[in-house]
C-alpha cells in the first residue's frame, strides 16, 4: 500500500523585544543564570503582569506579513501544568481568541507554488530552563528565559513532504527576519520547531492518528526527523501495529525519534481566561500604521529582482533570502556596478568566503562600494579577472579599498603590448612542438599557450591582448 504523509508545523519565534512580555526583565542572550528576573517573572504572590505594547505591534506585524486577519478583539489565558522551569504552575498563553488567524504563506517547490495555511499566531511567555549536564544528581533551573516574549506560528496540517516543511520553515524564518520581530537563530533556540506528522493510505481523506516530534533545530534536521519519523510510521501499519498519539523528541546523534510522554490535548491544560490582564483590542487605525510599516518582503522582493535587475531566478532566490544580503546587493548596485555581475562575485566568491568563516554578511568588513570600485577597474583593464580574486579576497580580508591592495601588492595589469609581445614570443620559443601543432590545426592549444603566458606574467597580462597578439603571431 503507498502511503502518504500529512504534516503540521508549531513554530515558536522569539520575538526581538528588549524587556521581557509582561515585566521590564532584559531579555538578553546568555548572561549568568538568574540573573534577569523579578517578582513578576519568577511567579511571586501578588504581583501583576503588564502587556508590552511593542510584543503585541510585533505579533500584529508578523500576522499582516503572512495575510492573517487581526482579531479586534483577543485575550489571554492560562495554560496550566506543572513542571519545574514554569514557577507559576502555569503559562501566559492564548487559546480560543488569537490575536492573528486564517493567513497564509506561499512555497516554491521544483518550480510550483504550493499554499500553506496559518491557523492561528497567537502570544505566550517562554518558560525558563533546565539544566541538567555536569550537576552530578541534581538538575538545575535557570530563570531567565521565564516571560521572554514568544509567538507561536500554527501552520494548517498542509505539508506532504519533509522537503515541503523545511521550505516552509526557510520563507517563515526569511519573513521573521525582514520584519526585524526575530533574529531566527534556531541554534540558540529564538526559533524552534515541533512538528505534528501522520500518515494515511493515498486517496484516503480522514488522517492518521498523529506524533509531535519536538527538539528540532535545523533545517536539515527538520528533514530528517520527518524523514524518520514518517518510515517508523508506515513501517509500524505495514506490520500490523498502531500509530499512538504522542510526544516524539527528535535525537540529531542517533538520527532517530524517540517516545517522550503521550499528547496532551487542549482539556489537560485546564485552559481558562487570563484574568490578570485585560483583553485586547487594537484599533483599526493602528493596524493600519503598522501594515504601513511592513517592508518589502521577500516574495515581493524576488520578484522585483528578476523584473527590475533582469536577474535569473536562482540568483534572486538566493540574494533575497537574507534582507541584509539583498541590501548589500542593491548598495553595490547603486555605486554603478552592473547588477549580474555583482551577484555573481556575490553567490560565487563572497558566499564561499561566509562559508568558510561560518559567518555572515552582518559582520562582513567588505563594504558593496568597494566591490564596486574593484568592478570597475576590472571593466577598465587595470586588472585582469584573475587578479581581481586575489584582490577580491585582502579587501575581504582587510577591508583595505581595492586600488590600495594593487598598489601594495604590485597587481595591475600589464597592458602595453610590446611587453605582451615578449612574453608571447618566449613562450612560443620554449614550445616549437605545440606552436607546430597549433599552425597545423590543433587551435584547442591556444588555451595551452595563453596559460603559458597568463603564468609568465604572473596573472597580469591582459588576457584580450595576450588572445589577440597570440594568434597573429600563431597564424603567421
Amino acid at each position: 500500500m503507498n502511503y502518504e504523509a500529512v504534516i503540521g508545523l508549531e513554530v515558536h519565534a522569539q520575538m526581538l523585544t528588549e524587556s521581557k512580555i509582561f515585566c521590564g526583565c532584559s531579555t538578553k542572550f546568555g548572561s549568568e543564570p538568574n540573573t534577569q528576573t523579578c517578582p513578576v517573572c519568577i511567579g511571586m504572590p501578588g504581583v501583576l503582569p503588564v502587556l508590552n505594547r511593542k510584543a503585541l505591534e510585533f505579533a500584529i506585524k508578523t500576522g499582516l506579513a503572512m495575510n492573517c486577519r487581526i482579531s479586534p478583539y483577543s485575550r489571554f489565558a492560562r495554560k496550566n501544568y506543572f513542571y519545574p522551569d514554569l514557577p507559576k504552575g502555569y503559562q501566559i498563553s492564548q487559546y480560543e481568541l488569537p490575536i492573528c488567524e486564517h493567513g497564509f504563506l506561499e512555497i516554491l517547490i521544483e518550480g510550483e507554488t504550493r499554499r500553506i495555511g496559518i491557523t492561528r499566531i497567537h502570544m505566550e511567555e517562554d518558560a525558563g530552563k533546565n539544566i541538567h549536564e555536569g550537576s552530578g544528581n541534581f538538575s538545575f533551573v535557570d530563570l531567565n528565559r521565564t516571560g521572554v516574549p514568544l509567538m507561536e506560528i500554527v501552520s494548517e496540517p498542509d505539508m506532504r513532504t519533509p522537503r515541503e516543511a523545511s521550505e516552509y520553515m526557510k520563507r517563515l524564518r526569511a519573513i521573521l527576519r525582514y520584519l526585524g520581530v526575530c533574529d531566527g537563530n534556531m541554534e540558540q533556540g529564538s526559533l524552534r520547531c515541533d512538528a505534528n506528522v501522520s500518515v494515511r493510505p493515498m486517496g484516503q481523506r480522514e488522517f492518521g492518528t498523529r506524533a509531535e516530534v519536538k527538539n528540532i533545530n535545523s533545517f536539515k534536521f527538520v528533514e530528517k526527523a520527518l524523514e524518520y519519523e514518517i518510515k517508523r510510521q508506515i513501517r509500524l501499519l505495514e506490520e500490523g501495529g498502531k500509530v499512538i498519539q504522542e510526544t516524539r523528541l527528535w535525537d540529531s546523534s542517533k538520527g532517530i525519534t524517540e517516545s517522550m510522554r503521550s499528547k496532551e490535548e487542549a482539556h489537560d491544560y485546564r485552559y481558562f481566561p487570563e484574568p490578570d490582564l485585560v483583553p485586547m483590542m487594537p484599533t483599526n487605525e493602528w493596524v493600519d500604521e503598522i501594515r504601513t510599516s511592513l517592508p518589502e518582503l521577500p516574495d515581493k522582493k524576488r520578484g522585483r529582482f528578476i523584473s527590475a535587475y533582469g536577474l535569473p531566478e536562482y540568483d534572486a532566490d538566493l540574494l533575497t533570502a537574507e534582507k541584509t544580503m539583498a541590501e548589500w546587493f542593491e548598495e553595490a548596485v547603486r555605486a554603478g556596478a552592473q547588477p549580474k555581475t555583482v551577484s555573481n562575485w556575490m553567490t560565487g566568491e563572497l558566499a564561499r568566503l561566509l562559508n568558510e568563516e561560518n559567518t555572515s554578511i552582518e559582520t562582513c568588513q567588505l563594504k558593496p562600494v568597494q566591490l564596486a570600485e574593484m568592478i570597475r577597474l576590472i571593466d577598465n583593464g587595470t586588472i585582469s579577472g584573475k587578479i581581481a580574486k586575489t584582490v577580491f579576497d585582502e579587501m575581504y580580508r582587510t577591508a583595505k579599498n581595492p586600488e590600495e591592495i594593487i598598489k601594495e601588492k604590485g597587481l595591475l595589469q600589464i597592458s602595453d603590448s610590446g611587453a605582451i609581445e615578449k612574453a608571447i614570443d618566449e613562450v612560443i620559443e620554449k614550445n616549437p612542438k605545440e606552436a607546430e601543432r597549433f599552425r597545423a590545426g590543433d587551435e584547442k592549444l591556444i588555451s595551452f599557450f595563453v596559460g603559458q603566458v597568463m603564468k609568465s606574467t604572473r596573472g597580469k597580462a591582459n588576457p584580450q591582448m595576450v588572445n589577440e597578439i597570440l594568434k597573429k603571431k600563431l597564424g603567421g
